[in-house]
């Protein structure tokens, strides 16, 4: 269906998208005083859309173009293997899979509590199949991404439970 250089840039976007849809959140907890980030969060769910969309594109061109193939290749350990990764690249395409379909206030109000759970599938996505691409071709931006995000989650983490204060009235008063 794609060239090479078509399916790569199409992995690019999705990557970057997905990069912007990991960092916005702990980036603005982070940075709070930045008055433009917090609108940007309700961007994340059309942005992850957008990402999850080419990923699970790859997956139905590889179901028209060979359907009995396909789903016959998913019952043999090699398609689960860690060779080239494949594992891992698999276990994102279905991470992906299951956020694209549980993207909407259905699915939300159906799973209840667990629809917050299951979008916990988002770091599953994007650190597997970031292991994925910077192994199998090479995109080293996407470590950087990696790096990006985990720095600001664990900062967002560190701050959202009071190890990293930003004011004086968050601090505890020795006398």
């Amino acid at each position: 269906w794609f060239s090479d250089i078509v399916y790569l840039w199409l992995y690019g976007v999705a990557h970057f998208a997905l990069f912007l849809v990991m960092l916005i959140r702990p980036l603005a907890d982070v940075l709070q005083g930045v008055t433009w980030l917090r609108p940007l969060v309700i961007l994340r769910k059309g942005v992850g859309v957008f990402s999850t969309s080419i990923i699970v594109s790859f997956i139905i061109a590889k179901v028209i173009t060979d359907p009995s193939g396909y789903l016959t290749s998913l019952a043999t350990s090699e398609y689960w293997s860690f060779n080239q990764l494949a594992l891992f690249a698999h276990l994102a395409d279905i991470s992906a899979l299951l956020l694209l379909i549980t993207s909407n206030n259905l699915s939300k109000r159906l799973l209840g509590k667990n629809w917050k759970r299951l979008q916990r599938l988002s770091y599953i996505y994007f650190y597997y199949s970031a292991l994925y691409v910077v192994a199998m071709f090479n995109e080293a931006i996407v470590i950087w991404y990696v790096v990006i995000v985990t720095l600001f989650t664990i900062l967002a983490w560190l701050r959202n439970h009071g190890y990293l204060f930003t004011s004086n009235t968050n601090k505890t008063k020795t006398t």
